[in-house]
């Protein structure tokens, strides 16, 4: 006997199981949040990129004292403690690494007779344990005339250090506060010949509160360095 196709159909949808003949949908997928970026993590890209400018700053020093002795009157160079306790200072969460810093200085400024004809440099800092690092240009005076002498000079500087960053011990910020910073110096010398001199040296560099009247850690640089005349 023939079974109407109506009723076959319905005796077939009777004896499936229950969802069998619903049509099956996928899912819609959760959004998953996207991690934000940490802070050190972000510090730390900036840094990168800090980073590779001030090693081209410092191979275009070296150029310049390689390519304009015409022009450049010594270079020197000299190795550093890194952000050494002193009053001058607080606390950075730096230290105890190593610095290398070389530059080139110039002849005296005539026009600026009235303040001792002070000598242009340019001078790039690298920190070679990743720590903060610069370079810039300033002016110097030589004081002494004999075998010892005394250079004090004042520059500005950029550094590569993170623009954020947090004491964990204390919980108070600890980064320099700006981009752009202040670089007082001063060495006391001993010419060992006509050509080369050697020095006690120390560096500092901070923004004197000019730049961020609320943060103004600085960091100190003591060490020596070698001056040879072109």
């Amino acid at each position: 006997m023939r079974v109407p196709a109506g009723k076959c159909m319905t005796a077939c949808r009777r004896s499936l199981p229950a969802g069998c003949g619903d049509r099956v949908t996928a899912p819609t997928p959760v959004p998953q949040p996207v991690p934000p970026v940490s802070k050190a993590k972000a510090g730390r890209r900036q840094w990168d990129v800090m980073h590779i400018k001030t090693c081209f700053i410092l191979a275009a020093s070296a150029l310049a004292a390689i390519s304009a002795p015409a022009s450049a009157q010594e270079v020197f160079g000299g190795v550093y403690a890194h952000a050494v306790d002193t009053p001058f200072t607080l606390e950075t969460t730096e230290g105890g690494s190593v610095d290398v810093a070389v530059g080139v200085r110039f002849g005296g400024i005539e026009a600026l007779d009235f303040i001792g004809s002070p000598q242009p440099y340019v001078v790039g800092n690298l920190n070679t344990s990743g720590d903060t690092s610069f370079a810039g240009a300033g002016l110097s005076w030589i004081i002494g005339k004999g075998p010892f002498y005394v250079r004090p000079g004042i520059g500005l500087v950029v550094h590569d250090g993170p623009e954020f960053r947090i004491d964990p011990a204390t919980g108070d910020r600890a980064d320099l506060g700006s981009r752009v910073l202040f670089e007082p110096e001063i060495g006391a010398g001993y010419r060992v010949s006509e050509r080369v001199s050697v020095e006690a040296h120390w560096m500092h560099i901070s923004q004197g509160q000019i730049f961020n009247s609320e943060q103004n850690p600085g960091i100190d640089m003591i060490g020596a360095r070698v001056n040879w005349r072109l």
